[in-house]
């Protein structure tokens, strides 16, 4: 094992991890009205994370991406002060005599989600285990959605969550991992069938069916428990990172029209036969229509969009409650980039969405350098999930598409969100490492 510096990585680290504790200092300042830095324990906590995860990759000598750890601990940075700002008791974990708030249990999550992306980027040093076994991990992916749907309880509407005695886990956050673990072992097997073969339908191209079938029967069964169990945030990534690694691996622009047109059916069906999609496609048309009940979300995210402005209000300066009571409700898990928004401005919130366009360049870039097909259509799986869950989220903060209940990866309050984040970034730090190492052997041969 050789130690290889990663200059690059800590030259991005170092404002990262000063800003987060002035960020904090900040905060603290701002709600306080006192000139002094306050508790920076949870601040320091966090630095002392990403600084362990950079010394570990360091050690181990491993070559992958040296941008995707900053993008991701300056997205965790910003999502973690603005959990320390907002009103602690809003969520949090009581365990074994232990009471922590909510951003205290955000930090342990941290701590569990990178001590689970440098195993998987250290210790994962062949994919076969995920290649040759993609119908079990199917299999333990439709597992999971049935026991959601069998033992799980409902939170908004949506039965989401199940309860494991001191924490609740959203077995959601963790399928999409191993159903693009199946996509990508599938379409790398069946890839130059799906791309040269064909039959076709009028002006369409389509595969052959024996081929096309086992995966589109596996979507569908997906499909149809997710909306059983009324995420639809989830059924609207799931298809979207469906259709966008179909189109990579076959270039079969037929394929996406086709989906599309499916999408738009499905979309009418279930708005047609699900009264909770009526409620939340009319809320989106307009709000102001019962601004005090069904539309009391979004109004309020506008009005928050709108004092934030283009610099913001500054930090613990938001508008976070009003007579004790939250002026967005579930703001720190459906509506945070709002908050943020609010107190950093519209500046604030491009830099946001440059950090997340950072983490999809740089996993693109993995999947274009990957050494196999399997390994790059496995890092376009994760790539456009992590890109898609922040594209759905933030555009319905905005008001761009309806609301759906997801999280906004490593920014959110949500362990499951945090631990399958963090999962998929260290899937992509070995596939990048694996690549590293390919050219390197060829440079030496």
């Amino acid at each position: 094992m050789r130690i290889t510096w990663r200059g690059t990585e800590l030259g991005l680290l170092i404002p990262i991890l000063l800003l987060v504790p002035f960020g904090f200092a900040v905060t603290h300042v701002a709600l306080s009205g006192t000139f002094e830095a306050g508790s920076l324990e949870l601040a320091l906590g966090y630095v002392a994370l990403i600084v362990g995860a950079h010394l570990a990759l360091v050690a181990f000598g491993h070559r992958g991406d040296q941008l995707i750890l900053p993008a991701v601990g300056a997205m965790g940075g910003i999502g973690l002060i603005m959990l320390n700002r907002l009103p602690q008791d809003l969520a949090g974990t009581s365990a074994l005599g232990f009471q922590l708030g909510m951003a205290a249990t955000q930090l342990l999550w941290f701590g569990v989600g990178i001590v689970a992306m440098l195993v998987i980027a250290v210790g994962l040093r062949d994919d076969g285990i995920l290649r040759h076994y993609k119908y079990t991990w199917a299999a333990i992916g439709i597992g999971l959605l049935v026991a959601t749907m069998v033992f799980g309880y409902e939170v908004n509407g949506a039965r989401l969550w199940i309860d494991l005695g001191p924490v609740s886990v959203q077995p959601g956050e963790l399928i999409k991992i191993v159903l693009v673990i199946f996509v990508a072992a599938y379409l790398a097997e069946t890839r130059t069938i799906l791309t040269s073969a064909r039959v076709r339908i009028g002006f369409l191209s389509i595969p052959p069916l024996p081929y096309f079938l086992p995966m589109l029967a596996l979507l569908a069964i997906v499909m149809l428990i997710v909306v059983r169990l009324n995420d639809l945030g989830t059924a609207l990534l799931f298809f979207g990172t469906f259709l966008t690694m179909l189109f990579v691996a076959t270039g079969r622009r037929s394929y996406v029209l086709i989906g599309l047109v499916l999408f738009a059916g499905a979309s009418y069906v279930a708005y047609q036969l699900f009264g909770h999609v009526q409620a939340r496609f009319n809320i989106w048309l307009d709000p102001f229509a019962d601004p005090l009940g069904a539309g009391f979300q979004p109004v309020r995210a506008i009005y928050a969009l709108g004092r934030g402005g283009i610099f913001g209000e500054g930090l613990g300066q938001g508008l976070v409650t009003l007579g004790g009571n939250l002026t967005i409700p579930f703001v720190h898990t459906d509506f945070i980039f709002t908050a943020i928004a609010e107190e950093l401005g519209l500046l604030g919130a491009f830099a946001l969405l440059a950090l997340v366009a950072v983490l999809v360049f740089r996993g693109l870039r993995i999947a274009a350098l990957a050494r196999d097909d399997f390994g790059g259509l496995l890092a376009v799986g994760l790539t456009t999930s992590l890109g898609i869950q922040a594209l759905i989220i933030i555009a319905g903060n905005t008001k761009l598409i309806p609301l759906t209940g997801i999280t906004l990866p490593f920014v959110s309050y949500g362990g499951s969100s945090v631990l399958a984040s963090f999962v998929m970034v260290g899937l992509l730090l070995a596939i990048s490492h694996r690549s590293a190492l390919g050219t390197d052997a060829e440079a030496s041969s």
